[in-house]
């Protein structure tokens, strides 16, 4: 028997171990004045109970209710609970002794996922007053009481009366009623069933006005073509009171409404009907009985009021009950058109109302929509209704992949808009390509009409469509214009591009048949951005960094190859620039000629940027980003090309050398005249013949030679001058007169009269007439170039001491003339004997003979 009972005792232990396992503790904090209920569901788990554990107590029962707030560890005998009990969270919210207005209620969305909850909030007013329920967008729409919502997410809202409680109904989200306003009290509530996440909708409580009937409605009507439900309080037993609930529709201009009465059930009255009373508007209103037609294709706001009577309450007898629809439709005349993309290779469509307050209305295939995408490869029916061609956008995007196609194949492809064969009410506003290309491949794009230019703030696009150009990332890389001027020849690109042109002046891209780009496929580039430039001429070219005016990307470089035409010279400026502080690396700038043996020019982030920049020859500009830690890398360049004429800087030193030239010589002549007239101090006597000293003074000749007198002498010594006629007297090749007999005109000095010549050794002591010279030799000043023949004049016949000697050449001379016998004449050269003056090298050029005055 021992034996027997051990094997009992250990089962019996293991069965308490296995319910211990079973056992599921939680803990329960409710919020202020919130209730948590466990409740069991009917005639699920008699054996098991919730318990609440205070201390080392335990209570447990087949409910349980939580109203203070603090936590509380609550334990289930059964491993299940969820599919045993129910919880709810109760709030009260009491408005009747204090003001409540604009109360957000929002339940926990976390708690209690392993049970079904329901959300319960007991709202209460003054008995004369109704509390509003106001729903956020999109609002509620009424649903039959054995209907449940799409979300799992039922609404229903009950008012209690004296006489009993009463269901307005049951609710789901995103609907066509805004607000509900029920009398004195009720609640509302939301179930959700187990397992399924809490996504509830954030309604406001507030205290309405005087009560005016049960419960009143506010309703906005779609725009669109649709119906829209409505259900009585109590909807299928009916209510008996003579209650009135009132709908108010809010209806677009554009919208013309219908009235119809389904399923209608009337009560057993006792005293009075049950009436409908009508308010379109201001001005009308009238009223009918249920079983008359109701409005039917009008316009406006409108009221509906439904009149219960009083009617026989009895079990065997139902209330009244009914559903009401209202039918909305569009007045208008739609427009039809079917878009068929099949045959069109990797083209799709886009279609967006860009009014919102309009009344468009658009539908796909019979499906109203707020914006249609029609698809690659497919063909759908579109339908417009009171759209304006302005407030409608449509975008169409082209993919072209050219993977497993050769470069040489795709070399200069036009980008060009296909033809739209259909007829839409709306433009064509926008155009894109998405160009996928093979892996390290570089797309070159260039401009099929002339150049591009990027715009910039300074130079915004004023052309016919502007093209903005990005990474297949989505990041924009530039703005540019086309077809212009510009400055940009090509950008080339690593990686997969977009394209999307927009029009400036055009007003339908569709009529545009031209190309916009050309592209082509060349190696991979080690740069994210290439773009070569040919700077304008006519004006400033502006350069920005991709993704201007944003920062260029992380780890990212772009360069410009900017070609400077000959003769020109290229002025930059850095206008914009804005540097970044960098975590690892560093944000460069590199300026190099495209000649590599010149010198390059770099500049990091932390130092300082030139404010302009002077290239002579054509040169790279390159940015190269960091990892940065704050700011951003961008940078905006301004270019202006100028000639530089050699010509122009000729004249330019040509001018400057003739002035100093011109101050030069004004320098000496002033110099030279101020000498003049300045008296010497130190002047030397010399000997003169017969007794008459001269003294050298300023010994200079201001005039030239034609003009001046020195080749007037006092006398002339004819036995000296017809010296070569004698033949005592033979030809001196050394005194400087004849020369290989030819006569030259040198400098002599004055000799006075052969008689009385003074002799070397009459000289005062340490004087020579040339002191360059040795002091036994007489030499001229000049010594004539042998070399140097002019035409030996005619010689006289008889002997010039003769008074009947005439020359012919001096008949008009002042030397053909005597006043007096033995008297003597100064004797003027004729300009014939001038003209036979050697011509003086360089440096005799400028030696002026000197001038001698008679010794007084």
């Amino acid at each position: 028997m021992g034996s027997s009972a051990v094997p009992v005792l250990i089962g019996l232990i293991l069965l308490h171990i296995h319910k211990i396992s079973e056992c599921q503790t939680i803990e329960v904090t409710p919020d202020p004045s919130t209730n948590v209920i466990f409740s069991k569901k009917p005639g699920q788990g008699l054996d098991c109970t919730v318990c609440k554990n205070e201390d080392s107590s335990q209570s447990c029962d087949s409910s349980l209710r939580l109203t203070e707030s603090k936590t509380t560890s609550v334990s289930f005998n059964c491993s299940q609970p969820g599919d045993v009990f129910t919880v709810e969270i109760n709030q009260d919210i009491d408005c009747s002794s204090s003001a409540c207005s604009s109360i957000a209620v929002h339940p926990d969305a976390t708690r209690f996922l392993e049970f079904s909850r329901s959300f319960t909030w007991d709202v209460k007013v003054h008995s004369s007053k109704m509390f509003h329920l106001d729903f956020p967008a999109p609002g509620m729409r009424q649903i039959k009481p054995s209907e449940s919502c799409p979300d799992q997410h039922t609404y229903s809202i009950t008012s209690y009366q004296r006489t009993g409680p009463i269901s307005i109904g049951s609710f789901c989200r995103n609907g066509t009623i805004s607000r509900i306003q029920v009398w004195y009290r009720g609640r509302i509530s939301l179930e959700v069933p187990k397992g399924t996440p809490l996504n509830p909708s954030d309604f406001r409580v507030s205290i309405g006005p005087a009560s005016t009937g049960l419960v009143e409605v506010d309703v906005k009507l779609p725009r669109a073509e649709s119906s829209v439900d409505f259900f009585t309080p109590n909807y299928g037993t009916g209510y008996y009171n003579a209650y009135k609930v009132k709908w108010n529709f809010a209806v677009e201009p554009i919208v013309n409404f219908t009235v119809e009465f389904k399923a209608y059930a009337p009560p057993e009255c006792q005293k009075k009907e049950v009436t409908v009373d009508y308010a379109l508007g201001e001005k009308t209103s009238f009223t009918t009985k249920p079983t008359d037609i109701q409005p039917n294709n009008k316009q406006g706001d409108f009221s509906l009021t439904l009149n219960n009577c009083d009617a026989k309450s009895t079990p065997k007898v139902p209330g009244l009950s009914m559903h009401i629809m209202v039918g909305v439709f569009r007045g208008g005349i739609p427009y039809l058109c079917t878009v068929d993309l099949q045959n069109e290779e990797g083209l799709s469509l886009e279609i967006v109302n860009t009014n919102p307050q309009s009344y468009c209305e658009m539908r796909s295939n019979s499906v109203v929509q707020e914006k249609i995408v029609v698809p690659v490869g497919s063909k759908v029916d579109l339908y417009f209704l009171d759209c304006p061609a302005q407030d409608l956008r449509l975008t169409a995007t082209k993919t072209i992949d050219f993977s497993g196609v050769s470069a040489r194949s795709v070399s200069r492809t036009p980008l060009i808009i296909p033809p739209m064969k259909w007829s839409l009410p709306v433009a064509l506003n926008e155009f894109s390509w998405l160009l996928r290309v093979p892996d390290q491949t570089t797309l070159d794009l260039t401009s099929a009409q002339r150049n591009l230019h990027q715009s910039v703030p300074d130079k915004p696009c004023k052309e016919k469509v502007s093209l903005l150009v990005s990474e297949s990332l989505g990041s924009s890389i530039g703005q540019f214009c086309s077809p212009a001027d510009g400055a940009i020849q090509k950008i080339q690109i690593r990686g997969n591009v977009s394209i999307t042109v927009s029009p400036n002046t055009v007003k339908d891209l569709s009529q545009e048949t031209d190309p916009f780009l050309n592209i082509t496929l060349s190696p991979e580039i080690t740069e994210n951005v290439i773009y070569t430039v040919s700077p304008l001429i006519s004006g400033p070219a502006y350069l920005a960094s991709p993704y201007w005016p944003d920062a260029m990307q992380p780890s990212s470089s772009a360069s410009w190859i900017i070609n400077v035409p000959p003769e020109y010279r290229a002025n930059l400026w850095f206008t914009n620039v804005s540097k970044p502080t960098c975590d690892s690396g560093h944000a460069e700038l590199e300026i190099s000629p495209l000649d590599s043996s010149a010198e390059t020019q770099e500049w990091r982030e932390d130092q300082s940027f030139p404010d302009s920049i002077v290239q002579q020859t054509s040169f790279y500009l390159n940015m190269s980003n960091c990892e940065p830690a704050s700011g951003r890398y961008a940078l905006l360049t301004k270019i202006i090309v100028q000639k530089e004429s050699k010509k122009i800087l000729a004249i330019i030193l040509a001018v400057v050398g003739a002035v100093l030239a011109l101050l030069i010589v004004a320098l000496v002549v002033v110099c030279v005249i101020r000498k003049k007239h300045k008296p010497s101090g130190n002047r030397s006597s010399i000997y003169i013949p017969k007794g008459k000293p001269v003294l050298p003074g300023n010994a200079t000749f201001p005039k030239s030679r034609t003009d001046n007198e020195s080749h007037v002498y006092a006398s002339i010594d004819e036995t000296i001058y017809n010296r070569h006629l004698d033949t005592n007297h033979p030809a001196d090749s050394n005194n400087g007169t004849w020369t290989n007999g030819h006569q030259v005109d040198t400098y002599r000095p004055f000799l006075g009269p052969t008689d009385s010549i003074p002799t070397d050794q009459d000289l005062p002591d340490g004087y020579s007439l040339d002191r360059g010279r040795d002091k036994d030799v007489f030499q001229p000043f000049l010594t004539p170039p042998n070399t140097f023949n002019l035409p030996r004049p005619r010689s006289p016949l008889i002997s010039q001491g003769s008074l009947g000697f005439e020359d012919r050449r001096m008949v008009d001379n002042e030397l053909n003339t005597f006043k007096a016998a033995g008297d003597i004449n100064p004797i003027r050269l004729s300009t014939d004997e001038c003209k036979l003056r050697p011509q003086m090298d360089s440096d005799s050029d400028s030696y002026h003979e000197p001038e001698y005055e008679e010794a007084m």
